[in-house]
């Protein structure tokens, strides 16, 4: 069952990739897909509460997808007017980093410690 749940989550990212490519974003935009939004991780710079916080944010699919649906309705509301906005992508970066991520095992933080994960304890001496 785990190898089956990482290829749905390799399935997502190379999907996401796709989108990428679609939309025509620049080069850059796959180097931040693949580290981006791993800046998150400066939070635990001033806790591990906080690092917590602030990895999720940027690792959460549900913060992607709800960036996603407001990125959608700017794009409808710009249709008119021809401007482009990056929100759709960086919704897209969001999500395919998550799936990144979680194919390699690495889920949203608890509080308690980096190395434990909503998929479980993560690295050595990860404190289980």
């Amino acid at each position: 069952m785990k190898t089956l749940l990482k290829l749905e989550e390799l399935a997502q990212c190379l999907a996401c990739v796709l989108v990428l490519v679609f939309i025509g974003v620049p080069w850059w935009a796959y180097v931040l897909l693949a580290l981006g939004p791993d800046v998150g991780m400066a939070g635990y710079l001033v806790g591990q509460r906080t690092g917590a916080f602030t990895y999720n944010l940027l690792h959460h699919k549900g913060v992607a997808l709800l960036l996603l649906a407001s990125g959608l309705v700017v794009e409808l509301a710009n249709m008119l007017t021809n401007v482009q906005t990056w929100i759709i992508p960086a919704a897209v970066i969001l999500f395919g980093h998550a799936s990144l991520d979680r194919v390699f095992g690495f889920g949203l933080k608890f509080g308690d410690s980096f190395h434990h994960t909503h998929l479980g304890w993560i690295g050595r001496g990860s404190g289980q």
